[in-house]
């Protein structure tokens, strides 16, 4: 067996942090690269095809929206029958349960957790899905475009501008209540069957310390619902009144928003 001194331990860490940095950073780009080809650049080679039948630009925007849609939605069917994926989606289930719950005025115990909504309006699913439709849309700019490599690279320029499009309505839809907001959310929530499950016991109990461990739930509640839920004393292992005064107060200078659930889920 291998004995390491304290030293060369530390060097060995900081070398194991900067090659799992460096594998997320490459991971990440790319999945990004394959994402944009597949659902951007994919669908309109595709239906630029049907130029061979005599088609015109505006009929080929129109076929590539109905094959990014198919893409997409097959995409998230297939995945959703992946025995693995379908425990991440439980744990996605938990995650919008909690956030639901917090809203909804309720304190973030297992039974509301597991009675809440896992459906959300500022899903990462729905802005995905979000993010399609705005860019079918975009994307009949570049019908009098003579060019094909003008118009296909065009697309891939247009990903910044349609992601913050995307963005600032699902943004919107999630601050108001309005009949428009809800209309424009179905299509998004609905998409969140095959990407949600609902969850255990266990789970919710993960989801709530990881909500815990970004966002102080019990100063929101206290701010937007009047509800004063003591803080748990950790050494105790019982809820101290005096513990809670200590910690809103403490609380008063953040802010009482609700953290955005997933988008980049």
């Amino acid at each position: 067996m291998l004995l390491f001194l304290p030293e060369e331990l530390e060097v060995k860490k900081k070398k194991e942090d900067k090659a799992f940095k460096a594998l997320l950073y490459v991971t990440v780009a790319v999945s990004i690269v394959i994402s944009i080809a597949a659902f951007m650049l994919l669908p309109y080679a595709l239906a630029s095809l049907c130029r061979k039948v005599g088609a015109s630009e505006v009929v080929v925007t129109i076929v590539e929206a109905f094959v990014k849609l198919g893409l997409f939605m097959g995409y998230m069917i297939l995945i959703s029958r992946m025995k693995d994926i379908q425990r991440t989606f439980m744990y996605h289930g938990a995650e919008h349960k909690c956030i639901n719950c917090v809203e909804n005025g309720k304190p973030l115990t297992v039974e509301n957790v597991l009675e809440s909504s896992r459906f959300h309006r500022r899903c990462g699913t729905s802005f995905l899905f979000l993010v399609m439709i705005v860019s079918i849309f975009l994307h009949f700019i570049f019908v009098l475009v003579p060019s094909y490599w003008f118009r296909l690279f065009g697309r891939l320029l247009m990903v910044p501008v349609v992601s913050g499009i995307s963005f600032e309505i699902i943004q919107w839809a999630g601050r108001t209540d309005s009949k428009f907001a809800l209309m424009m959310s179905k299509p998004g929530m609905a998409m969140q069957k095959f990407t949600t499950k609902e969850p255990t016991a266990d789970m919710a109990e993960v989801a709530i310390k990881a909500v815990e461990a970004v966002f102080d739930w019990r100063a929101y509640l206290k701010t937007e619902f009047n509800l004063d839920i003591p803080y748990e004393n950790k050494e105790n292992g019982d809820l101290s009144a005096a513990s809670a005064q200590s910690e809103s107060g403490e609380s008063e200078e953040r802010t009482g928003n609700v953290p955005e659930t997933g988008a980049a889920q």
